[in-house]
């Protein structure tokens, strides 16, 4: 469903189908990209992060956006402002595919 704002709610599924995390964002490829940069696992450099695959169901729809995300640590812009921690965390994702939820 979508909020006034334009942006929409997509929750974070684990294998077993719980869904405790809510991510929002206008596209669900924003959604992803914030859930990616959660990730427990964090590689040094992109090309060395590894791979998982992430489903994010649309509130309200029985959409299931899949995703391959990846995420790795970076050092932060030497502009950085004052309260921004030294490393930061930067993710990609690959759209995999939709699935539909059956009830």
């Amino acid at each position: 469903m979508v909020r006034e704002d334009g942006k929409r709610n997509f929750a974070l599924r684990t294998d077993d189908g719980d869904e405790s995390s809510v991510f929002s964002g206008n596209t669900p490829r924003q959604a992803a990209l914030k859930a990616a940069r959660r990730l427990d696992e964090v590689g040094n450099s992109e090309d060395d992060a590894d791979r998982h695959d992430i489903e994010l169901r649309e509130k309200g729809t029985d959409k299931v956006h899949i995703y391959e995300a990846w995420a790795w640590e970076e050092d932060a812009p030497s502009d950085k402002p004052d309260w921004m921690p030294g490393d930061i965390t930067k993710a990609n994702v690959s759209k995999q595919g939709i699935d539909h939820l059956e009830d």
